[in-house]
Order: C-alpha cells, then structure tokens, then sequence
C-alpha cells in the first residue's frame, strides 16, 4: 500500500513541474512583446542598466611660480628691517576658467633687507650734496586677504627688476589709410579696454598731489632727507607654493571646445615666463609666456588659464652711445595646452607693461622701444644756463657766478665752496663741469635698454593679422 501512495505522490510532483516549464515561456514572451516604460527601465525596475559616469571635474589651482602682481597704494618711509608694507592685487589671477583672486585683494608683507652703500658711491652722493643716498630694499610678501575675510598665508620671492612705477602702454594703431575694418576696429577697442582694466586696477593708488609731489622733491634735494618707495610701485612675488580654491565640474562639451581655434580679433592675457632685455637677448632665442586669463569665445572655452605660449625674438638691438634706445621685438607662433597638444597659431604683441622710467612705445608691429626722457631737453637747458652764467666775471660780482657755477657742479657743496673760495676760474670751472656733465648725460651717454622682467603682463593679438607678403616682411627687417 505504501508503495502504491509514495507512486502517485512522484508521478503529480513530476506533472506539476512539467506545467511550470510550460509556462514559463509563455510569461517571458508576454513580458518581451509588452511596451516597456522608459522611466522603469532607467530607474532599473524592468531592467537593470549601468550606473551613469561620474562627472568629470578639474581642480582650481593656482601653481607655484605664479606671480601678485601688488602695487603699494601708499608710499612707505624706509626705517628698518622687518617693517610692514602693504599693497593690493592690481592684476586678476584665475584658476583654470575661475576668477580666485580679484582686482583690490589686500596683501601684506614686510622689507626683509636695507641694502648697504658702497664707498664709491657713497663719496659720490656726499660730492652732490647728498648725505643719505638711497638703499636698495628687498621685500617679501607673506598674506593674502580676499574679499570675504578669509586670510590665506602664501610664501613668495619678489621677481629681480620689479619694484617700479609702471603703466601698460598699447600699441600703435596701423595705417590703412582711412580704411577701418571690422578687425582693425575689434583690435583697437581691446586694446583701450585693456588700458582702461589697467588704470582703473591704479586707481587703487593714493596719488601724491602737486603740492605732496613738491615737497618730497624739495625734501629730496636736502643734504639729508628720509627714504621712501613711491605709492604705486609694483612687485612680482612669485608664489612659492600652490594656492588651491577646491574643484569645479567640466562638461564634456567643455572639454571639447577647449583647444578649438579662437575667433579672429581675439586677445589673450598673458604673463611673460622668459625675461628679455634689449641688451642680452639675440635674435632667434625662444620667448615662452603663460595665459593668465581664459580666452572664451561666447560661452565657450578656448584657452584656459595655465595654456603655454611659444615665441621667438625677432629683433634685439642693445642701445648705444649718443643716446641710442635699445629695441626688442618678439613674436609668439605656438600654443601648448595643458596636455601637451600644440597648435600653430599667428600672433602680435599689442600691450605690455613697462617701467615709468624706460619711456617706452610700441609700434603698430608689437616692436618696443625705450625713448630718452622728454626732460632732457630742459635740464640740460638749465644746466648749460647755469654753467654760462659762471663766466660772466663781476658783472654781478664774484658771489654769484661762483655759486650758480658750484650749483651746476656739484649742487648744494659746490654752492659752498663758490660762496667760500674765492676764485672766479673755480666758479667757471664748476659751470663747465656741470654743463658738461648734463649735455653727456642726456645725449651722448648710452641710451636706455627695453627690459621685460619675468611675469610682466602682456596682451597678445591672436589671429588678428594676415600674412605679410614677403617684400613687407623685408621691409621690416630692415628697419
């Protein structure tokens, strides 16, 4: 009987199982031809699918070498080592495609050497009347302050020949003879965008008055006067460390059209990473710049911050005797990004920062030139003057020419040593040295070099220019 029992239950187990393999098909068929739903699918109750990818972001970074450009908004009496200076962020410094450190960002720092003065020129100084000569000072700056509050410490070394007055001159506008294209005109509003930028980030300066100018000259021409750094006077402090302002996500359309060729009558913003000087370049050495602000077309992106440009020195010629100024002409041909991947690119010098005391000018070429200053022509007037009157003898009697001729020579001693001694060929003696002296200076003595510190500011014309025919090309290379 058993058996019989343990037989029918084996056979309905095996009968039930057949009718589950049936309709399984059947179920799975219906579930195929059924319209699925787009929202199930992607949320994976139908149907599991894959993860989305993770968005790709890029880190706002600022590298070390990076160079503050900071110009002192007050002038600074020299007293000791030690003493604290500040100055403020007078060009903008990005992180890839983002703004981290404004125009007017305070910074703060302390001179760190009060240079000593040699016995030559010391002896020199006190010949002319001038007991306190000036001393070289070094500084450092040591804080960054942003506009929220937050204070970021930074270690930096100020760049060798920063430390000076500057402006940023543009270049001239080409001749085309009253006819102005649309990227001529493009070319020409950048250019006095680019000037305006500047002297608004300036106005951050407290500029002496006329009344303040006088006095520090007069102050300056005593036998002993104080030392001072004049208010707008601008350091490079190159960051020893990155500075790091967290991530931002990149789009892969972003990413795409970085690279991509810019729109004619574009201009990038760049910082020079090769120093050049009229007197030691040659022509033919390489110029490498680094992009410090992005270049967007639209809402595109083309060159983000950090994009390496490569040049060449075309023109390098050192100044001279008789006053002759030194020029220098480079030209960039190659953009890097940050990849490694190069493109030709064409591309001009249209405005650069220079030192107050160069004079310097661009041409409609992106040549520079350093001209001899506009006052040479009436200090040497004066002094010529100065020295003539020396020999008029006693027609106002010995006092006088002797001093004006002791004030040519060696102003307030020799202003002495014609009021004490009393030797009319002395007086005249003086006069001449003085006139003499002047007229050497000012226009036979070598004439003023074009020199580019490491990390001056530039901008720099791309694909705003045709190629030249080659007679013009020559033409060039003859001036």
């Amino acid at each position: 009987m058993g058996r019989w029992v343990f037989a029918i239950l084996l056979a309905f187990t095996c009968v039930n199982a057949a009718a589950q393999d049936t309709l399984a098909p059947s179920t799975s068929t219906s579930t195929s031809d059924a319209s699925p739903n787009p929202a199930l699918t992607r949320r994976g109750q139908a149907e599991p699918t894959a993860a989305p990818a993770k968005a790709e972001t890029v880190p706002l970074i600022v590298p070390k070498g990076t160079a503050l450009q900071v110009a002192l908004g007050n002038e600074v009496r020299v007293q000791k080592v030690g003493q604290p200076i500040h100055g403020r962020i007078v060009e903008p410094v990005y992180a890839f495609d983002r703004l981290v450190v404004p125009v007017g960002a305070d910074v703060n720092g302390q001179i760190t050497e009060i240079a000593p003065i040699s016995a030559g020129k010391r002896t020199l100084d006190v010949l002319d009347a001038n007991f306190t000569p000036a001393h070289k000072i070094s500084v450092r700056f040591t804080e960054l302050v942003l506009a929220n509050g937050e204070h970021i410490s930074i270690r930096t070394v100020v760049t060798p020949g920063s430390g000076e007055p500057i402006r940023f001159i543009t270049a001239a506008d080409e001749n085309h003879k009253g006819v102005k294209d649309a990227a001529a005109q493009k070319a020409k509003e950048a250019k006095e965008q680019a000037k305006a930028e500047w002297n608004t980030a300036m106005q951050q300066v407290k500029q002496p008055g006329k009344l303040h100018k006088i006095e520090r000259y007069a102050i300056a021409q005593l036998p002993v006067h104080p030392q001072y750094v004049d208010a707008g006077t601008v350091y490079f402090a190159e960051l020893q460390d990155p500075l790091s302002f967290g991530t931002e996500p990149l789009s892969a359309e972003a990413a795409a059209s970085v690279g991509t060729a810019p729109p004619p009558g574009s201009f990038v913003h760049a910082r020079l990473v090769t120093s050049l000087s009229s007197a030691t370049s040659h022509n033919g050495d390489e110029v490498e710049a680094v992009i410090a602000r992005p270049l967007f077309d639209e809402a595109r992106l083309i060159y983000p911050q950090g994009t390496l440009l490569k040049g060449t020195v075309l023109q390098a010629r050192p100044a001279g005797y008789m006053s002759r100024s030194g020029q220098l002409r480079i030209v960039f041909h190659d953009v890097v990004l940050r990849d490694g991947v190069a493109s030709k690119i064409q591309a001009s010098l249209e405005g650069v920062q220079g030192a107050n005391a160069q004079n310097l000018v661009l041409d409609a070429e992106g040549g520079a030139k350093a001209n001899p200053p506009k006052t040479r022509f009436l200090t040497t007037t004066i002094s010529v003057g100065l020295g003539a009157a020396s020999f008029l003898g006693d027609t106002f009697g010995d006092t006088g020419p002797r001093a004006s001729g002791g004030a040519t020579g060696f102003k307030l001693v020799g202003i002495v040593i014609g009021l004490t001694v009393h030797s009319t060929a002395l007086g005249m003696a003086m006069g001449s040295l003085g006139a003499v002296r002047s007229i050497y200076t000012n226009f036979i003595a070598r004439g003023r070099d074009v020199v580019f510190p490491k990390n001056t500011a530039m901008q720099i014309g791309v694909g705003i220019r045709e190629e030249r025919p080659a007679k013009a090309a020559g033409a060039l290379s003859e001036r």
